[in-house]
């Protein structure tokens, strides 16, 4: 880990992909509200990240996209997230921030391992892009549920989209836009990571120990 964080290579590498990151988050290409929700593409430069320079990226552009959404929490930018975060401040960072981290992290080990089956095959970078939005999705949530399906905003939303447990309430909540930002994520991220793992020479992306 050491040594990856004083590669200027890395670090370049990584500082761009930040800077995308930010750039999708202020101009709003990277977050679309839908109700009290984003539909987030945010996955995106995470999932490229994890694939072409391993978990330890993963995990930090992870971390980037989870404190942008804390922030909105904070500033009561997102609905849902600013009224968690009256609720419980912790659990709301968790939610946003921890969840991300893991999602990040677990993306580029989930690459690394189907990457010794398919080595520098397509699928192996489609399986690395879809996994970033379908962890994000089922960390955020699962914690969601765990920490706060039964405060009365969350029981009001579950009533109010016809939810009669926490099964259907995520399946109803995230619904479509899960969908949505599986496949542009897995599309999107298989073509620009693979195409960039050629240009910049990764014979094996995502080989470096994190």
């Amino acid at each position: 880990m050491r040594d990856k964080l004083s590669n200027p290579k890395f670090l370049a590498q990584l500082a761009l992909l930040v800077a995308v990151e930010l750039v999708m988050k202020i101009t709003g290409l990277g977050s679309v509200p839908i109700g009290p929700i984003y539909m987030s593409f945010l996955t995106l430069p995470v999932a490229i990240g994890a694939i072409l320079m391993g978990p330890l990226a993963g995990a930090i552009l992870g971390g980037v996209f989870g404190i942008a959404s804390f922030v909105d929490a904070i500033s009561g930018a997102s609905a849902m997230g600013g009224v968690l975060f009256q609720v419980a401040p912790f659990k709301t960072f968790v939610l946003c921030v921890i969840t991300r981290i893991f999602m990040g992290f677990l993306a580029g080990v989930v690459f690394k391992i189907v990457n010794k089956i398919f080595r520098g095959h397509t699928i192996a970078y489609s399986i690395g892009a879809i996994s970033a939005p379908l962890l994000n999705t089922l960390f955020f949530m699962g914690f969601l549920v765990i920490a706060f399906y039964d405060t009365d905003y969350i029981q009001k939303l579950a009533h109010t989209i016809g939810a009669t447990n926490p099964l259907t309430f995520v399946i109803t909540l995230v619904g479509l836009q899960g969908l949505i930002e599986a496949v542009t994520c897995c599309i999107l991220g298989t073509v620009v990571s693979k195409a960039l793992a050629k240009h910049l020479g990764h014979s094996t992306a995502g080989n470096t120990n994190a």
